[in-house]
């Protein structure tokens, strides 16, 4: 069994009120898009990085500045998390029994545990989906105005990496793009595939708002995850 990580970076800076690419922006003196490589790398995985053609030159610079060689192979995003997505799938010459694991580049402190679990869990079940309960209390806005409490016993936060059989990937992106398309999960569910689902980690945190890097810090500090 061959294991792949597709992460795919194509991020902004502009909730951070930065020109800099979220991506790339420096967490405990790396930036925030090495450490998550380094974390699949470690795990034995074959990293495929898909960016922007725009940001292929300064992300290379940095790999320079950072004395950074943890081979990846760079793949151009598109237009959408979907058709970047599928670039990277199509770099990948899958047999059968091959893992591809597809994960956020913005979720720099994914634990070794997740990610084992992830490529082992897809290879017995065909996919693998880390989820984490959802804590806060949750109401639907309705079209009228109104609002509706949700039951959040009934839900769960999705993370990544998703991992899925490869040839079973391959095939369900072959297909055309569709609006229910929310994630990797929902693209295997389109083409008749049951999902199933694993226990994921808090410290799984994406990076989204300027806070998250100073909570990824301090859990850098501490040791979390691992």
């Amino acid at each position: 069994m061959n294991r792949y990580a597709i992460i795919v970076a194509g991020g902004s800076g502009s909730r951070f009120g930065s020109s800099v690419p979220k991506q790339f922006l420096p967490l405990a003196g790396t930036p925030v898009l090495m450490h998550t490589i380094r974390r699949f790398f470690n795990a034995g995985a074959t990293i495929i990085l898909v960016l922007p053609h725009s940001q292929v030159d300064y992300w290379n610079s940095l790999c320079r500045q950072h004395s950074f060689t943890i081979p990846v192979v760079i793949v151009t995003g598109g237009d959408s998390r979907f058709r970047s997505v599928k670039n990277g799938i199509d770099a990948i010459d899958a047999s059968p029994g091959d893992i591809i694991a597809i994960h956020d580049g913005v979720r720099p402190l994914v634990s070794r545990l997740i990610i084992e679990t992830a490529f082992n869990e897809a290879a017995q079940y065909g996919s693998a989906i880390p989820v984490v309960p959802v804590t806060d209390s949750i109401r639907q806005r309705m079209p009228d105005g109104n609002s509706a409490s949700v039951d959040r016993s009934c839900l769960v936060a999705v993370q990544t990496p998703q991992a899925f059989d490869a040839i079973r990937l391959k095939a369900a992106y072959s297909s055309e793009f569709n609006r229910s398309f929310t994630d990797d999960a929902s693209v295997m569910e389109h083409s008749g595939h049951q999902m199933h689902l694993m226990a994921g980690d808090p410290y799984n945190i994406k990076i989204t708002h300027p806070g998250d890097i100073e909570i990824a810090e301090i859990l850098l500090r501490r040791g979390e995850p691992r």
